[in-house]
């Protein structure tokens, strides 16, 4: 039976406020141990571009999951709508839906095979809506597979100026600015280390939840073509054999009906003759009572005998 719930996404998107309200508190009580290891004593500008960098690809991925969440949730208003149309009977399911919506996609094409004559692959239709969608969140995957490593390659940069300021070190008699490299490519890498991990656990997470709503909402589409679409659309050998079966129980349903409506008169007619019966023997005693009625009204009116001629009343 089709699930009627159209609020995964939108929990999903419940999930993501949380998270930038925490993500804000969380900012507004740790502002001094962030701007000690983000922006304090920075020798050189790497580490601000580097986090920078990461931050952004990271805000940009959340932009993209959020308004890829707002699509699928439009979607499956849309799929709710359509299926509760079809379940009511109605012959006009996508009147009030945009034909930009998935399920109104799929019911016109539907259509348009029928009236073609073309069977209905629903295997192809189905590889064919995979594909189209796996494109809607392609930018999302990048970010998910080039996060961690923009980490990396910051702890590698990091771990180059360290070294810059080691060499020199050695080489050189200005010992106290050359530990300052040292020290600020060390503090560098750690920084962009735990910015690349913070953003990839947080993101990773919203793009899985991101591939749930898509799965669920493809499936629900299949779902929804499987009950309504192709047995009404769809005519193959399989399926008039379905449709004769179906006949069938419901001639056999019909026929039990009939022997249950005919066992059903045949009682209610041996009833009445039952009652038919005991009427005549009822009525047969009143006919006497009457004529024995009639014989003491003449004697008690001395009324003259009836001639042979006149008929004499009987009881019937």
């Amino acid at each position: 039976m089709i699930d009627y719930s159209c609020s995964y996404s939108r929990g999903v998107l419940y999930r993501l406020l949380l998270l930038m309200i925490v993500a804000s508190l969380l900012l507004i009580l740790g502002a001094q141990q962030i701007n000690q290891l983000y922006f304090e004593n920075q020798i050189t500008s790497t580490g601000l571009i580097i986090n920078g960098s990461i931050l952004g690809l990271f805000l940009l991925g959340m932009m993209k999951i959020t308004i890829t969440l707002f699509e699928y949730q439009t979607e499956e208003k849309a799929l709710c709508s359509f299926a509760k149309a079809m379940n009511e009977g109605n012959h006009q399911p996508i009147e009030d839906l945009d034909p930009r919506r998935i399920i109104n996609k799929r019911y016109g094409l539907i259509r348009s095979m029928s009236k073609r004559n073309i069977v209905i692959d629903h295997s192809a239709l189905a590889s064919i809506l995979v594909a189209n969608e796996s494109t809607r969140i392609s930018f999302p995957k990048f970010i998910h597979n080039i996060l961690i490593l923009s980490g990396v390659f910051g702890t590698i940069v990091s771990l180059s100026i360290s070294l810059v300021g080691a060499s020199n070190l050695l080489a050189s008699a200005d010992a106290f600015s050359n530990m300052g490299v040292v020290i600020h490519g060390m503090s560098t890498a750690l920084s962009t280390t735990i910015t690349a991990i913070v953003s990839y656990v947080i993101f990773g997470y919203f793009y899985l939840r991101l591939t749930d709503v898509q799965t669920r909402l493809l499936s629900r589409v299949e779902e929804v073509t499987t009950l309504y679409l192709i047995p009404h659309y769809s005519v193959t050998g399989d399926s008039v054999l379905t449709q004769v079966g179906g006949l069938i129980r419901t001639l056999q349903k019909v026929a039990l009906t009939m022997q249950h409506s005919q066992k059903e008169h045949a009682e209610a007619g041996k009833a009445l003759g039952e009652v038919a019966q005991t009427i005549k023997e009822q009525i047969v005693p009143m006919g006497e009572s009457i004529q024995g009625i009639k014989s003491l009204l003449h004697e008690g009116f001395r009324l003259p005998e009836q001639s042979a001629s006149a008929p004499v009343d009987e009881p019937k």
